[in-house]
């Protein structure tokens, strides 16, 4: 009884008619693309196994890197391992910011000051120190940016390198001419860590057009992580031009190449020579609202940096920059990745479950 329950509810769930153009079935994807005892194979679900090994072998070289060359490179631009100022220790004070509160309000404050005989302000400067003492350090925050760098910048270009010779990023009319397709390598080795989240555009192999995407995503970010770098190495001409190139870079990619590019061909040239069928529109649905998300990520990129630079226009002026001008500037930086982060998971989230478009973004805080 069970057992034909479930195989039913799979049956619905899996219903070609929903997930398929009218002229394919999951027949045609379970055989092979090319001639007979040529070994080729359309994307199937136990191909997703193979991104656990594979992330944790992306991990291991993430550790090798940071230690033996991100770390070095630190040292060499005068990035000392020094964390913030450390507490002093208080087991009364530790046990209230370790099991009841980070941040005591008022009367927590006056009552810890009654019990240890401190002044309030001491209270509260020894909570900041707290705080900041988890933080991780400029060093550790440096070896981070350069990983992210050096793979978020390998990734793009990796893609650009194969999709060069690929018909269809020259001409996206080739994303649906054939359907289904014979290639998946690209689809299948970016952004592993999330590849769970797109099972179903990857069994559905809307291959192509995620290519696509994925690369135009991929075109920002090392940029961002290029500015964090120069800041933490105090070359803050450096910082802004990265950071002005970064907020080009992403708001043509997400509201001029992706509206013009991407949904003309997933909404008019697909529907001209495959048709729409059910899930059709739950994909373009989904790739209009991410449409609709990078407008509103971008406007707020935009205020949170004018805003962050107003800021520090008014309490640094040019004589006066330096160490100030260097906190302001790595505010925005944490402040835009914040955004930007959103952007990348929550907005392409909307998507993996479309075309098989990620991002793999979500990063330890820059605290």
């Amino acid at each position: 009884m069970a057992a034909a329950a479930a195989a039913a509810l799979r049956a619905w769930f899996w219903n070609e008619r929903f997930w398929l153009p009218h002229n394919v079935t999951w027949a045609d994807l379970a055989g092979e693309p090319g001639p007979p005892g040529s070994g080729l194979q359309y994307p199937r679900a136990g191909h997703v196994l193979s991104a656990f090994p594979l992330a944790l072998g992306i991990f291991a070289v993430r550790l090798l890197f940071e230690r033996f060359i991100a770390k070095p490179c630190a040292i060499n631009l005068g990035i000392q391992d020094s964390g913030p100022h450390r507490a002093q220790p208080n087991a009364i004070l530790e046990k209230v910011f370790t099991s009841i509160t980070k941040s005591p309000d008022g009367k927590r404050l006056e009552g810890l000051s009654k019990q240890l005989d401190w002044d309030v302000r001491k209270i509260q400067r020894w909570f900041r120190h707290r705080r900041n003492q988890d933080k991780p350090t400029t060093l550790t925050k440096f070896c981070e940016s350069m990983w992210r760098f050096t793979y978020y910048l390998s990734i793009f270009f990796y893609g650009i390198r194969f999709l060069w010779t690929a018909p269809w990023f020259w001409d996206t009319r080739q994303c649906w001419y054939n359907y289904p397709f014979q290639d998946f390598l690209i689809m299948f080795v970016h952004h592993l860590a999330t590849i769970g989240l797109i099972t179903f555009s990857y069994m559905n192999n809307m291959v192509r057009v995620g290519t696509l995407v994925l690369c135009l995503h991929d075109a920002s970010d090392f940029l961002l992580e290029a500015a964090k770098l120069a800041n933490y190495a105090k070359y803050q001409r450096l910082c802004d031009a990265f950071f002005m190139l970064f907020g080009v870079v992403f708001i043509v990619t997400r509201l001029g190449i992706y509206p013009f590019w991407i949904l003309n061909t997933t909404l008019f040239e697909s529907w001209e020579l495959i048709g729409p069928y059910p899930s059709w529109w739950l994909f373009n649905g989904l790739l209009v609202t991410l449409q609709i998300l990078h407008i509103i990520w971008s406007s707020l990129i935009i205020r949170t940096a004018y805003k962050a630079l107003v800021r520090g226009k008014v309490q640094c002026p040019p004589a006066a920059l330096g160490a100030a001008g260097s906190k302001v500037r790595l505010d925005l930086l944490r402040k835009v990745q914040n955004l930007t982060y959103r952007s990348n998971s929550a907005g392409l989230a909307v998507s993996l479950l479309t075309k098989g478009i990620t991002l793999q973004r979500r990063s330890r805080s820059l605290g």
